[in-house]
């Protein structure tokens, strides 16, 4: 329901819930969303996430101790369980938790086991899933928050069906605060999710071309030269993930040599070749590795990621300032619509 007049449109459950006054969730890129990023973002008001998907702990201690030294706000820090070692993922929950860490952020085939641990722990749990039988497991399993990945997603893409299609599907069957993920860039796009009684939304691509994010400058220009036509869905970029898993880029050579035969690849059959490093760490081709800050080698052959919502990005500018803008004009489309949705029960 809109917020009758006079109280903020963007002040929905999600920002109760969650501590935050904007209803805008980082997603938690692997690699790309490190403290700076994080920080930027809850300093500005929205919900930061860390992206620690197969982290060595150590890092993740350095990450969420640079974080708190940046800013006081709540974060979360985001695994893959499912995607995950069991020994590695256990090592990560555990330092997580030494560390104090608030709420987690799980993706991917919901890991009961894994959220009932942090749950007991006095943890959230945000749960993004890509259909509705994984948003009833998770809500089950005890998550606090749900977040619905549409087919528009950038990066690692588990549902086939239409973000705003799934997400109020979700919504009308959960008691759940339920947030929107996979093509949303501008504010145009929160006020929708707003408006159709969603508590927020979840942004990726928005924040891949922003100064502070980890991503590699040649990522970042991708993104903000791309239109959402630009992306394909494809599962070649697999390795060190399980056969079958798909994940939004745009073309790039990798990509124009399938001929369009973008799905049904196995890793198995598929070399392992490096083409770039992170100082000595060798990155393969077909890996899902994207470029970060000091990558070298190969870029341009490498995931580079963006969902459809990339063709509203059109520069590289300080995540705060992206955020405020968002905000900004949800607010405006909120405001200028708001007589026509006030609840009958408003003065």
């Amino acid at each position: 329901m809109i917020p009758a007049r006079g109280k903020d449109p963007l002040q929905t459950a999600l920002c109760e819930l969650l501590g935050c006054e904007v209803p805008v969730i980082l997603a938690g890129m692997g690699g790309v969303a490190r403290w700076e990023l994080a920080a930027a973002i809850a300093e500005a008001g929205g919900y930061a996430t860390l992206g620690m998907v197969r982290e060595d702990p150590d890092l993740i201690e350095r990450e969420v101790t640079a974080l708190r030294a940046a800013t006081d706000r709540p974060f979360a820090v985001n695994l893959i369980p499912s995607a995950t070692d069991p020994t590695l993922l256990d090592a990560q929950i555990g330092r997580c938790l030494d560390l104090a860490v608030p709420a987690f952020s799980f993706f991917w085939d919901v890991v009961p086991a894994a959220i009932e641990r942090v749950k007991a722990a006095g943890c959230l749990v945000l749960h993004q899933v890509g259909n509705p039988d994984a948003a009833r497991a998770a809500e089950a399993a005890g998550a606090d928050l749900i977040i619905a990945q549409g087919i528009e997603a950038g990066g690692h893409v588990h549902g086939r069906q239409p973000a705003f299609a799934l997400a109020e599907a979700i919504r009308a069957a959960s008691d759940l605060p339920v947030a929107v993920s996979g093509g949303i860039s501008t504010g145009e796009d929160l006020a929708r999710a707003i408006a159709a009684g969603l508590d927020g939304v979840q942004c990726g691509t928005a924040f891949i071309a922003t100064d502070e994010s980890f991503a590699h400058a040649y990522h970042k220009t991708r993104v903000a030269e791309a239109t959402g036509e630009d992306t394909v869905l494809t599962d070649i970029f697999v390795l060190n993930w399980p056969k079958g898993a798909a994940v939004r880029v745009l073309r790039n050579s990798v990509t124009d040599a399938l001929a369009g035969r973008y799905l049904g690849h196995d890793p198995a059959a598929l070399p392992r070749e490096p083409i770039a490093w992170d100082d000595d760490v060798p990155r393969l081709r077909f890996s899902t590795d994207s470029p970060l800050r000091l990558t070298t080698g190969d870029l341009e052959a490498m995931a580079i990621y963006a969902g459809q919502g990339a063709g509203r990005v059109t520069s590289i500018m300080p995540a705060a300032q992206r955020l405020q803008r968002m905000a900004a004009e949800a607010r405006r489309i909120l405001g200028d619509t708001a007589p026509a949705r006030i609840s009958e029960s408003a003065p």
